[in-house]
């Protein structure tokens, strides 16, 4: 694809993040964030990951820092929003945005599951206002969720496609703009029923974690769950659901058990505890453990042009 000019709104985990990809596919990247401190970290902090890589440092001649969004999206062919998820902030960002982009500039949020009908609100032609939904982190995990509001165009979202497909990411179409998408949606789903089974005594939760990495977990990533039923086959399927779908928790709001954890402060690693206790070593070799898996799945060095 022929360079395009691309705008990052935020210069955060997942800023930097995509603006990195976007540079080591050799598009313009003009990125910026309100805070200074964030901003005189950002070219680093890609150069870092790019290092990490193996890949080429030559990408970094693609990035500009920038002090304002007015500047960062002055000629944008695309501008990606990822701000914190605070419906009001992104509101207000978007609506900057539609006053200070070109008007053919396509507008995207890197929300993770706020509806994108409610982030645009205020922009005015919203057929080019969409979702990108990235996964953390956006430049080893390949997927992004395209997600189509009430009055996207199709023209924005096949050009959208077609951009992500071509920095080689896997770009899927949400067609129906609910909140979490698609995988947040799976993902929570399996949230809730695991914070359940510990909460009403099954097991522990490293338990959860061990049947869920040694078990199904371990085949994921080659056979999904629709596929996975329709190999053992569809009969099958509906007969274990007659079992076990009545004994799943249906629950529509958190668990007190969650609120429990809280109210102790077992906020997970940044209190040293929440379902596990984590000393500051655990804590490492975990967050190791993720991105070494991360990288020898998905995490072939990339240089400009690629």
């Amino acid at each position: 694809m022929t360079p395009q000019r691309i705008a990052i709104l935020g210069g955060g985990l997942m800023g930097h993040g995509i603006a990195q990809v976007f540079a080591c596919a050799g598009h313009r990247v003009m990125i910026t964030d309100p805070s200074v401190e964030m901003r005189n970290r950002i070219v680093n902090r890609i150069g870092g990951n790019i290092d990490d890589l193996g890949a080429d440092r030559a990408a970094l001649v693609n990035v500009d820092v920038v002090d304002s969004l007015e500047t960062c999206v002055a000629d944008a062919d695309w501008v990606f929003e990822a701000a914190p998820e605070q419906l009001e902030l992104k509101q207000q960002i978007f609506s900057e945005v539609d006053r200070a982009a070109p008007p053919d500039a396509i507008l995207a949020s890197n929300t993770s599951v706020i509806p994108i009908g409610q982030i645009m609100s205020r922009v005015k032609h919203r057929h080019r206002a969409l979702g990108t939904h990235w996964w953390n982190p956006p430049y080893l995990v390949p997927l992004v969720e395209v997600v189509r509001a009430v009055e996207t165009s199709d023209a924005a979202v096949a050009a959208t496609m077609e951009l992500l497909e071509s920095i080689g990411k896997v770009p899927v179409e949400v067609k129906k703009d609910v909140p979490g998408f698609v995988g947040n949606r799976l993902q929570h789903a399996l949230w809730r029923e695991a914070i359940a089974l510990v909460a009403e005594g099954v097991c522990d939760a490293k338990t959860v974690d061990e049947v869920v990495k040694s078990s199904f977990g371990a085949r994921l990533a080659v056979l999904g769950p629709l596929e996975n039923a329709d190999l053992v086959g569809t009969e099958l399927t509906r007969s274990i659901h007659s079992y076990v779908l009545p004994a799943l928790d249906r629950s529509t709001t958190p668990s007190p058990y969650l609120d429990r954890l809280i109210e102790q402060g077992r906020l997970g690693f940044k209190s040293g505890e929440g379902f596990r206790k984590w000393t500051p070593e655990q804590q490492a070799a975990l967050r190791e453990r993720v991105t070494k898996h991360l990288k020898a799945s998905f995490g072939a060095p990339v240089s400009i042009g690629e």
